[in-house]
């Protein structure tokens, strides 16, 4: 395992800020406001050669003990304890409050080595600033301005001399680790249903809409299969984000959703669906990647709501018809089995390897058994097929007329495909490519004896 490395601090002292530089990323989310961050953040600092090491961003420290303040200092707790050195982020343009006392108080306890790092030195004296810190007694503080990257290597520096040794080593991530996007409308239960899974309160689960703004990754092992999950935060439809960090929210979230590979939709079970379930719905579909629909709080519904739902789910969602639907309680972790199952066989679907022989051979029987209509005299021909890519799949049709092809038939070929090699879960996608006619854009030049007997023809004709 690597060394873990906490930052640490109020709130809006530049912890993110610092994260997305260290990791050369812009997982964190950045917004000019406190209190942005609740969950812990974790990315991987390679920037000190043959020394790499976790880091972890957190929420703001010293604040309000009761609501999301108090669950998010409770996340930040538990970085703290798990990390091997802390970095006491404070800034130098408010100077030492109270809030930093407090925070310091509570990172003596924890009896890790605490570097003292002084953002937003930018456009201050820094003498006067760092004299002002340096009463914490936490040695020479480091000063730094992560908006302008001045200072990093000194804090890298101070970093690696606290380092442990006998954690250098880097854990190789697995490349075969099944990716998942926990997708949905805000408060519908995806934070509830990540820590239900990982057994702890990996994530700040609340009844206040909204708790979740970042996109946090996690990894997990389940029957021998390993995946990383990643809890989004509520997409709801543009016309109702106002403020700047749901915003960027909610494009984080589409970003974790492109980069899975299973997306899990959850559906409020006892409001049932939604506009906005439709919204995100269409999300999982422009992004092409395997779905499957979770139907939470499914315990709390008697026969005739449940009954209800699953009617509108077949009505409403007709669109992704290929999604299998589970029933779960995330609260209570029923149906958790089923949902695993079904991610596994869509997550097959979606990265299944064709041949060209057996698609080619698929599309041969599909038009023996139902060829398209005629269209101005004439049909569309389909000779062969061949895989152009998984994740979806996607599967190129050559033929001539293909561009007369009706919708009907054009799913009707979907449908056929899909029953044929067992794909569910996954949308499938069809490309159509006419073949090129060889004498286009040639003429026939006749010689002089066919010129010769096409005027015979001519005074033939005319003299008729």
């Amino acid at each position: 395992m690597l060394p873990l490395v906490a930052l640490v601090g109020r709130p809006n002292v530049g912890k993110s800020t610092i994260f997305n530089v260290l990791t050369r990323t812009r997982d964190a989310l950045v917004a000019d406001m406190p209190g942005v961050t609740r969950d812990r953040h974790y990315g991987i600092c390679r920037l000190i050669e043959d020394r790499p090491f976790a880091l972890v961003d957190t929420g703001g420290l010293g604040g309000d003990p009761e609501g999301l303040q108090g669950l998010t200092e409770q996340q930040a707790g538990a970085a703290i304890q798990e990390a091997d050195v802390l970095v006491f982020v404070v800034d130098a343009r408010d100077g030492a409050v109270a809030q930093d006392q407090n925070v310091l108080q509570h990172l003596r306890r924890s009896g890790k080595p605490v570097l003292l790092a002084v953002n937003k030195i930018d456009g201050v004296h820094e003498e006067v600033a760092l004299a002002e810190f340096a009463a914490f007694g936490l040695g020479e503080p480091l000063s730094l301005s992560a908006a302008h990257k001045h200072g990093i290597d000194d804090l890298l520096d101070a970093v690696e001399e606290h380092l442990p040794r006998e954690h250098a080593e880097e854990v190789v991530g697995d490349p075969n680790r099944i990716r998942i996007a926990v997708v949905g409308r805000p408060n519908v239960g995806k934070s509830t249903l990540v820590n239900r899974l990982l057994g702890e309160d990996r994530v700040i689960a609340s009844d206040v809409p909204g708790t979740t703004r970042d996109s946090i990754a996690i990894d997990m092992e389940r029957d021998g299969v390993r995946y990383r999950l990643v809890d989004t935060a509520g997409i709801r439809r543009r016309s109702r984000v106002d403020e700047m960090v749901e915003k960027i929210s909610v494009i984080k979230s589409l970003q974790a959703m492109a980069m899975s590979q299973v997306a899990i939709c959850m559906i409020d079970g006892q409001e049932g669906i939604t506009d906005q379930d439709a919204t995100v719905l269409g999300h999982v579909l422009e992004s092409g990647r395997a779905l499957v629909i979770a139907i939470n709080k499914w315990d709390g519904l008697d026969e005739y709501q449940r009954g209800r739902i699953l009617e509108d789910v077949s009505r409403k969602l007709a669109f992704v018809s290929y999604a299998t639907v589970v029933t779960i309680s995330a609260k209570h972790g029923s149906g958790l089995r089923e949902l695993f199952r079904a991610i596994r066989k869509a997550h097959e679907s979606a990265m299944r390897d064709f041949s060209t022989s057996e698609m080619t051979r698929a599309i041969e029987i599909a038009y023996e058994n139902f060829q398209p209509p005629v269209v101005r005299g004439h049909s569309a021909k389909l000779r062969y097929a061949h895989p152009a890519g998984k994740n979806p799949p996607t599967i190129v049709i050559h033929g001539s007329r293909v561009k007369t092809l009706p919708d009907s038939y054009k799913r009707y070929l979907e449908n056929f495909l899909r029953t044929r090699f067992k794909l569910v879960g996954t949308p499938l996608r069809l490309e159509f490519r006419d073949g090129k006619n060889p004498y286009e854009g040639k003429t026939n030049v006749l010689t002089d004896s066919q010129r010769r007997k096409r005027r015979r023809l001519m005074r033939h004709v005319k003299g008729k």
